[in-house]
Formats: C-alpha cells, structure tokens, sequence
C-alpha cells in the first residue's frame, strides 16, 4: 500500500511538472509575439533597430548634448538618449562611428561589450542612440588606430602626436532611420 502511495506522489508531482512547462512556453511564445509586434512597429516608424530595442521618444538633440558633455570632467559620464547624424563608421566592420553635435564637436560612439556592429555605408544618416556619455582623454596610440580604420592617409596618422579630450558614447542601443 505504501508504494502505491508513493508512485501516486510521484506521477503527480510529473503531471504538475509537466503543465508548468507547458505554461511556461506558452508565457515565452507571447512574449516573442509581443517582442516581433514591437519590431513591426519600430519598421513602421521608419527605423532599424541594434543592439537592445529602445525607442525613440525622449531622445534629446545633438545640439542640446554639447551641454552635457562641456560640464563633464574626463571619467565622468551621465546615461543618455540622443539624436545625431552620422559622420563616419569604421571601414573596417562597423565597430564604431563619429556622429556630428551641430558644433564641429564629434561624439565617438562604441558599442557595449562590442555586442553589434553598425552598417559601414550609414555616413549622413540620422540615428537615435541609447547609453552612457562621458568624457575621454584619447592616447596617441589608440587616435593613431581610429584614423587608420577610418582610411587616413600615413601622413595624417604620423600627425597625431597629442593625446585629445573627446566627447565619448557607449551605446547599447541604437535606431537607424532609414
């Protein structure tokens, strides 16, 4: 009678195992159909969505960034939204990219734990990106290397001698308007 009791309890407990699961996946296959209809809708409001799905509501202008990253001291950094236009991406896989602030300034945006890569041919477009902004001194060396993957020429790579401030980006998202 006790081994009856016992496989009882046991079958039991793998039914209730068993509809658990199956609740489960049905929980995840909503969440990807909601994840696909959020998709949908960032392609109709004409973006491509990399790296985490962000939206582009609250994004500030590059032009009110400036402000931000002139009260920065190198190492500081602050979690942003912005809109740029992009001035240039690496040549080489589209590991970073230069977006313009409206005042000469530049961000120089890279991607966080190199999780996605931008298109190489994007140069002009407009962008939203979603992360951190924070303030950087550049070595020589690691100018020297962005120049190279952005195709200067030797003379201008052997020009740089001075390490630069530079305004910084580590995005974990961004929207490609298309």
């Amino acid at each position: 009678m006790r081994r009856y009791t016992l496989l009882l309890v046991f079958v039991l407990s793998l039914v209730a195992c068993k509809n658990e699961s199956k609740t489960t996946e049905e929980n995840k296959s909503d969440t990807e159909t909601e994840s696909t209809i959020e998709k949908k809708d960032m392609a109709q409001a004409g973006y491509k969505s990399f790296g985490k799905e962000i939206i582009a509501d609250d994004a500030i202008e590059a032009k009110s960034m400036i402000q931000h990253y002139e009260t920065l001291k190198a190492g500081d950094s602050i979690d942003a939204k912005m809109v740029a236009k992009v001035d240039e991406v690496c040549k080489a896989k589209g590991c970073w990219m230069k977006l313009s602030l409206d005042n000469g300034e530049q961000v120089m945006v890279k991607f966080k734990d190199y999780g996605f890569f931008m298109p190489k041919d994007i140069a002009g477009k407009q962008v939203v990106i979603n992360g951190k902004a924070y303030v950087k001194e550049v070595s020589v060396d690691e100018q020297r290397h962005y120049a190279e993957d952005g195709g200067e020429t030797k003379e201008t790579i052997a020009a740089i001698t001075e390490p630069k401030r530079t305004y910084s980006f580590e995005a974990d998202g961004v929207l490609l308007k298309q």
